[in-house]
C-alpha cells in the first residue's frame, strides 16, 4: 500500500490535466490546482510517514 502512494499525486494531476483539456483552459491557467494537488499529497504522505513511524 505504502509504496504505490506515488500514483496519488500523479493521478489527480493526470485527472486535473484532463478536466482542463476539456474545458478549454491551457496548463498555465491550471497551475494553481496543480500546486493544490501537490500540497495535499504531501501532507497525506507526511500524515502516513508520521503514523508510520508511531506505530513501529
Amino acid at each position: 500500500m505504502i509504496r504505490f502512494l506515488f500514483l496519488i499525486p500523479f493521478l489527480l494531476c493526470l485527472l486535473w490535466t484532463i478536466y482542463l483539456q476539456m474545458n478549454g483552459y491551457s496548463l498555465r491557467q491550471g497551475k494553481q490546482g496543480y500546486l493544490y494537488i501537490l500540497i495535499v499529497s504531501a501532507v497525506i504522505a507526511a500524515f502516513y510517514s508520521l503514523m508510520l513511524w508511531l506505530t513501529r
